[in-house]
């Protein structure tokens, strides 16, 4: 097999504006087949954007691509078929029953043996008991499977799933999860937009974009990696105090409270250690540890701000 139809998703340069707001901005992106993709970003980032050109709702103003080997331009239709597709609300009919919910979606795209495909689905995600449920009355962690349950009906050979577990309880987060990973292992690709750092780090590959921009991307440890960020964490009494003093000393970037716990990081190692090393005393222990995903996008976040505005530096 080819490295080109060894991807799913292969999007170079999209850019897409609004009015004289540029949204996507020369946008590239990887994904491989079979494979949990990460896709992070702050709120109005573009991540909606992207994913509504990827699979053919919106059509890009600048740049090329292909989604399971169909071009994004020409193919929209084709790549909606074998796409689908979970958006950020549900969208489903609240006044229909799950099962007729189903049958409706099945319909649409001419799902052969409708009835057997229908049950498959309830059974599936374990909705078979709720079949006849008004879908207004489901609580979200119902909803959302069945969002994906609609996904799932007409076989597609790739999910985009929009911030799915938004509003979801941890519980219900860690099932959908569970079903998402077994999806993965059938074969199926999935491009997932998260703001969950920790379900980020159930992904694959990741990639995070901000103001349109891609940022970085790759496995875990290489996007930690490639930030270069050195991490101490301190513990003890009055941590806040001390936190206001950190702020002020050299090589300190980043100061984060977590309860009697401070995360303090910076990209000058040297520095850094001297400063964090001067607040040890009785009572406040002191460590080096790895940096974390949050740590590396709040870094970078920080660094595009300095660099439009030169002041964001100090008053971060």
């Amino acid at each position: 097999m080819s490295a080109a139809t060894d991807l799913a998703i292969e999007v170079n340069g999209l850019t897409k504006r609004f009015g004289d707001k540029v949204v996507v901005d020369n946008f590239s992106m990887q994904v491989p087949r079979g494979k949990i993709y990460g896709f992070l970003g702050p709120n109005g980032s573009g991540k909606t954007t992207t994913i509504r050109m990827i699979c053919g709702l919106l059509t890009p103003d600048a740049g090329r691509g292909t989604v399971l080997g169909y071009d994004i331009a020409r193919d929209s239709e084709r790549i909606k078929r074998e796409v689908g597709y979970m958006t950020q609300r549900f969208s489903l009919y609240e006044d229909l029953s799950i099962e007729e919910n189903l049958d409706f979606v099945a319909r649409m795209y001419g799902v052969k043996e409708r009835k057997r495909r229908v049950d498959e689905a309830l059974e599936g995600l374990g909705l078979q008991a709720r079949r006849k449920q008004l879908s207004g009355t489901l609580s979200g962690g119902w909803k959302q499977r069945l969002a994906l349950a609609a996904c799932l009906i007409h076989d597609p050979r790739l999910l985009l799933l929009d911030e799915p577990t938004a509003g979801v309880d941890p519980s219900a987060r860690r099932d959908f999860w569970d079903h998402i990973h077994d999806l993965a292992h059938q074969g199926i690709t999935v491009l997932v937009s998260t703001h969950y750092m920790d379900e980020a780090e159930r992904c694959h590959a990741i990639a995070y974009i901000a103001y349109g921009k891609l940022l970085a991307h790759g496995t875990l440890r290489e996007v930690i990696d490639a930030a270069h960020l050195s991490t101490w964490e301190i513990e003890g009494d009055n941590v806040i105090a001390i936190a206001a003093s950190l702020r002020q000393m050299p090589g300190v970037e980043m100061v984060a409270p977590f309860g009697n716990t401070l995360h303090v990081s910076g990209t000058d190692a040297g520095k850094l250690a001297a400063s964090v090393k001067s607040v040890r005393r009785e009572g406040v222990a002191v460590r080096q540890v790895d940096p974390t995903l949050e740590d590396v996008f709040i870094h970078m976040m920080r660094e595009m701000g300095a660099s439009a505005h030169p002041d964001a530096r100090r008053a971060a």
